[in-house]
């Protein structure tokens, strides 16, 4: 099995709704979002599949989220705008667009240099 990853970032302010303590007031984040894709075949070029073919479709799925105050982003107006919430949001947006026979592995999403979270489905 191959695992590709590619790794992109947006900025974005968000706060935790109900959290006692400092996240709970607006801040911001220059989040780090790594996306792992997983094939068992390569193409004719001996690729399972074109890193800048990945990284776009991880753009693409990021750009809106950039420069955004997350908690009036859709779906975050009614669920926390936390790095889970995110990395599942993330998760759910690439899922369609990976083609067989590859497979989104999973979504992790760096909130700061030592914090990370990462959202794979269960198999």
């Amino acid at each position: 099995m191959y695992y590709l990853t590619v790794k992109s970032s947006f900025a974005a302010a968000h706060r935790i709704v109900g959290y006692e303590g400092a996240c709970s007031r607006y801040h911001g984040h220059n989040f780090s979002i790594e996306v792992e894709v997983e094939g068992k075949d390569l193409d004719e070029l001996g690729m399972a599949m074109d890193f800048k073919e990945l990284k776009e479709l991880v753009d693409g799925v990021i750009s809106g989220l950039d420069h955004q105050d997350l908690n009036r982003f859709p779906p975050f107006q009614e669920l926390n705008p936390t790095s889970e919430s995110l990395a599942k949001y993330i998760y759910d947006k690439l899922k369609p667009l990976i083609e067989p026979p590859l497979s989104l592995s999973s979504v992790t999403v760096w909130e700061t240099k030592g914090y990370r979270v990462t959202y794979r489905e269960s198999r």
